[in-house]
């Protein structure tokens, strides 16, 4: 007698079960892909959403105090700028640029830039206006210079009396 087995459509193989994706495993994982690609399009436009420079206050605000010494070394005979000092700072501040995202050519752009130049020009008159230094007072950038390197300021460690 030969023994036979009846046929039971119902029943799968286990490995065959495995490999068959069900409705609710197929939104899984259509879930997962989608919250994977969600998260790597906010990846990429938070890269993308950069301040510019002249928003990133650590950069220009130590660039302005660099402007500021700068003009005070240029006007005044008894003091000097700490041009290594400043160089140094500056290769600095570059690094922190691209360490924040953003490319050489942004950072050339930012310091080439004409209408960055006259806003930092227009915010350094107005500081030497308030503390009362002009054109008209050749000595005033001396005396300013010379009260900046007392309090140690963040212009003043930038200059140096001869």
């Amino acid at each position: 007698m030969t023994r036979t087995t009846a046929y039971r459509p119902h029943r799968r193989l286990p490995h065959a079960q495995a490999r068959t994706a069900t409705p609710d495993r197929r939104s899984a994982a259509l879930a997962g892909a989608l919250v994977i690609l969600a998260a790597a399009l906010l990846w990429a436009g938070m890269a993308h959403a950069k301040p510019p420079l002249r928003e990133v206050e650590e950069i220009d605000n130590e660039l302005y105090y660099i402007a500021i010494a700068n003009e005070i070394d240029k006007r005044c005979d008894a003091i000097s700028g700490r041009r290594f000092k400043a160089i140094n700072v500056m290769w600095g501040l570059k690094r922190k640029a691209n360490d924040l995202g953003y490319s050489d050519a942004e950072i050339r752009a930012y310091v080439d830039s004409d209408a960055e130049k006259a806003r930092m020009r227009r915010k350094g008159e107005a500081y030497l206006s308030a503390n009362g230094v002009g054109d008209r007072k050749p000595e005033s950038f001396c005396a300013l210079g010379r009260a900046e390197i007392k309090r140690n300021s963040a212009i003043g460690v930038y200059l140096r009396a001869k």
